[in-house]
């Protein structure tokens, strides 16, 4: 990876362990964007029909990327907004089992339109918790974050896998946008009806763009009544024969914004998802170690077997400004100090830091 790291140009500022707020934008996206936009430029109208090649390629490489069907993907400026329209067309008579302190917009949406909604909390044995509650309460819809976005806890793909089998009725909802990007995920094979994600953080792909990916069986449980020009294909004969996936994309898309996301997919590709995952696990169980020795983690993430590469220590505001000053890019969340790591981060930076809270102790 080391090679890789001479593409982002904030790794010379100092340690990024940000990427949960931003993942970093890099030189080669960025020469893309400028000649798109210089193509652009010179060409003006001669560019629509590579605008609108742009587009449906990238449609057709995230289908391939996170293996789901080209027609199940919808193109999103992010994920709030395309969970408002999908949570528009579905009955909200239907009982909701939601994550507490999940992320605001998952949980908001829900709240907001007045479904039955259950709760549970975050513990080192949640999955366990989740299924028991799922075959007392009647739930139809599951709905987390598959990382979540305070403390890095990440839930078990094949629990949600197994879960589906065992209750083919529920529908299963995810919010990917702290997790796509940062390992290997197949969609039609994870028991998942629904998973969004904005593509701004471990995608690296800049502001504005996501995506949203649909089993079969999602098209026969929401009604949508999104509606534009564009998801007909500029077509006036196509106005009642929309696909459910299109219905997301009223409007035109920019192929600057959805062209850096297929340029990022494709620079993931090219480094290999295989590669990425076990650089990614790496740093997680490093991290894990070391910040556990040091009694900073809470009990519920030092009983997981596994844990995603966001972490959540504790610290107080002294030490907060102790790794800024040090040149440690993170945030504050909560009670604690936020840091995540992705594949430009090193086994080494992680020793850094430590070190640092060291001597702050």
């Amino acid at each position: 990876m080391e090679k890789i790291r001479k593409e982002f140009p904030v790794l010379r500022k100092g340690i990024y362990a940000n990427t949960a707020v931003y993942g970093l934008l890099y030189d080669s996206l960025i020469d893309w964007r400028q000649e798109h936009d210089l193509d652009f430029l010179l060409d003006g109208s001669d560019m629509r029909e590579q605008s609108l090649k742009v587009i449906s390629d990238t449609r057709s490489t995230a289908g391939k990327f996170f293996n789901c069907k080209r027609e199940n993907v919808a193109l999103i400026s992010n994920f709030s907004t395309g969970l408002n329209i999908l949570l528009e067309g579905l009955n909200t008579k239907k009982k909701v089992l939601l994550l507490e302190n999940d992320y605001p917009s998952l949980n908001w949406s829900f709240e907001k339109r007045g479904f039955d909604v259950a709760y549970i909390s975050m513990t080192a044995d949640l999955e366990e918790r989740i299924k028991e509650k799922i075959g007392s309460q009647n739930i139809d819809v599951l709905a987390l974050s598959l990382v979540q976005w305070l403390n890095g806890f990440a839930i078990d793909l094949d629990f949600l896998k197994n879960l589906k089998k065992q209750n083919p009725n529920l529908i299963i909802m995810v919010d990917g946008t702290q997790f796509c990007g940062s390992a290997s995920f197949d969609f039609d094979n994870s028991g998942i009806d629904v998973l969004g994600a904005s593509a701004y953080k471990w995608l690296l792909a800049g502001y504005g763009n996501g995506f949203m990916l649909f089993s079969d069986r999602v098209k026969k449980e929401f009604s949508i009544n999104n509606i534009g020009f564009n998801a007909a294909d500029g077509d006036f004969n196509k106005k009642d024969t929309i696909r459910f996936a299109k219905q997301f994309e009223p409007g035109h898309l920019s192929s600057l914004i959805f062209g850096s996301l297929k340029y990022s997919l494709d620079f993931f590709e090219r480094i290999g998802m295989d590669k990425i995952t076990e650089h990614n696990q790496k740093l997680s169980e490093k991290a894990k170690t070391e910040f556990q020795k040091l009694g900073l983690l809470s009990h519920e993430i030092v009983n997981r077997k596994k844990h995603s590469t966001i972490f959540n220590i504790k610290a107080d505001e002294a030490t907060f400004q102790k790794l800024k000053d040090n040149d440690v890019y993170c945030a504050q969340r909560g009670d604690g100090v936020r840091l995540s790591f992705h594949l430009y981060n090193t086994v080494e930076e992680i020793e850094s830091i430590v070190k640092i809270l060291k001597t702050k102790r």
